[in-house]
């Protein structure tokens, strides 16, 4: 047998949520009968025996006043007895007590009763408890089959105990209140299982519901399906986790978009230059080109063969980045001397642009906490960022400082600026007619932001700047003025 959901009973989460306010409901009710209903009877009889004892307490001299009197007539006596009964609301037993020679073994017998019956309830041993500690003693005994609550007090005469005042009272009432109580108690608790089980099924044919809801859609997802963001209808833990699961989802989608975008780019990047090589190979094929055409379309080919060295490894960077991959030697490295020895490297390339790098650096202390040769990677790219968009005999300023919150290295050109609303340490983004992949500036950012920095861009003047923010070496003093 299967449940509505398709599983197996209790398997499935309806069924066991079911069972689990039914056993709650269920236990919930028997523990409170196990402690409730005897405690009430137990504390019922205590009440009965503290009334008549009561009353005994107030009786007792009226019967010492019997005892002492020998002139009161038997009928008067029983009058008296009657009287003290029904205000006891209990069976008053007069006993007399024969005083043996040998104390513990008194001889008793029955001197009046408030009922003209021949039985009378007899419980020896509460008589000779109360003989014996000469006070009110009070126990529980059988009279007829039925149970009944017994109070007896010695009566004295010249110091003496004379007679002994047994006060019965059955407990009929209280089985009667108890019983009561019990069947109210069994009722409530039917109900309340009834309750349980309809209320039970009902919040958990909810809950399910939206499991089994939340299931379908994250089999959707892993197959490959986009599918609209579940309702939230709440704010419990479940509609925490639909929020969780539509924020999931989204950002799946965002990531699926993303890789299928960058697919699509580094094909094309890759495409562009392998097509334009294979144009080249077929014109140097032509045995008609002047040394001079064959010089040309050999520099070309170079200028191919280059930008995809370039770009495979910017793909392997970003590779190895989305992979996590990438080893950082984490250093105090000494900016100044790192960027002259980059700004070295670019001599031939800024002699043919015709621009002027000027440095603007520290001579001393300009030390960060960072990896050095992914920080020179970052500044080659900003060279060659700032080169690749600044006219031809135009200044390019690379300037360091330090404050209290790291060292900073900003380059700044003279070119067209920044591109609007343009998002440019994306992936595959260029700005102008740049003939660069667009992931330079994506790989210098998420490498900075690995070594606990930033990089950002900012529009200066006509021109962009890009400024590198790093961890400061501890002992590092800002700069003065």
């Amino acid at each position: 047998m299967s449940s509505g959901l398709g599983r197996p009973v209790l398997r499935s989460l309806r069924d066991k949520l079911t069972l689990l306010f039914f056993g709650i409901t269920l236990a919930a009710f028997g523990l409170l009968y196990v402690i409730v209903v005897p405690a009430l009877e137990t504390n019922l009889r205590e009440q009965k025996l503290d009334d008549i004892a009561r009353v005994a307490r107030g009786a007792r001299p009226a019967l010492n006043t019997l005892t002492r009197n020998p002139e009161i007539t038997a009928s008067d006596q029983d009058a008296r007895v009657r009287a003290i009964a029904d205000a006891a609301n209990a069976r008053l037993t007069l006993l007399g007590v024969q005083q043996p020679s040998d104390p513990g073994s008194e001889a008793l017998y029955t001197v009046t009763d408030s009922r003209e019956e021949l039985q009378v309830p007899q419980n020896p041993g509460l008589v000779r408890r109360a003989l014996s500690e000469g006070g009110l003693v009070r126990d529980e005994a059988t009279f007829r089959g039925e149970d009944i609550g017994q109070v007896a007090q010695p009566i004295l005469f010249e110091g003496r105990p004379a007679r002994v005042a047994l006060y019965s009272r059955p407990f009929d009432d209280v089985d009667d209140t108890v019983s009561f109580v019990r069947n109210r108690l069994l009722a409530a608790g039917a109900v309340a299982l009834l309750l349980a089980l309809i209320g039970g099924a009902a919040v958990a044919q909810a809950l399910s519901r939206r499991v089994c809801r939340l299931e379908r859609a994250a089999e959707d997802v892993a197959a490959g399906h986009h599918i609209d963001p579940l309702p939230v209808d709440s704010e419990d833990e479940l509609g925490q986790l639909t929020r969780a699961f539509n924020e999931m989802q989204e950002q799946l989608r965002r990531v699926e978009i993303a890789r299928r975008e960058f697919v699509a780019t580094a094909s094309h990047e890759l495409r562009t230059p392998i097509f334009s090589l294979g144009g080249f190979v077929e014109l140097l094929r032509d045995e008609d080109l002047t040394r001079e055409e064959r010089r040309e379309f050999l520099d070309e080919i170079a200028q191919q063969v280059e930008r995809l060295q370039k770009l495979a490894v910017d793909l392997l960077d970003l590779s190895r980045l989305d992979a996590g991959s990438v080893a950082l030697a984490i250093e105090n490295v000494d900016l100044t001397e790192l960027v002259e020895s980059v700004a070295r490297e670019f001599t031939p390339a800024l002699k043919e642009h015709g621009t002027e790098l000027d440095l603007q650096l520290p001579e001393t202390g300009f030390t960060a906490v960072c990896d050095g040769e992914r920080v020179a990677q970052i500044v080659r790219v900003l060279i060659d960022n700032a080169l690749r968009h600044t006219p031809p005999g135009t200044a390019v300023r690379l300037s360091g400082g330090r404050d209290s919150a790291g060292v900073a290295l900003t380059i700044t050109d003279q070119g067209p600026g920044l591109p609007a609303d343009t998002p440019i340490f994306d992936r595959f983004v260029t700005g102008g007619a740049s003939q660069g992949a667009g992931l330079g500036l994506a790989i210098a950012h998420e490498l900075a932001a690995r070594m606990d920095g930033s990089l950002r861009a900012s529009q200066n003047g006509s021109g962009a700047a890009f400024t590198l923010e790093l961890p400061a070496a501890r002992g590092t003093q800002p700069l003065s003025g």
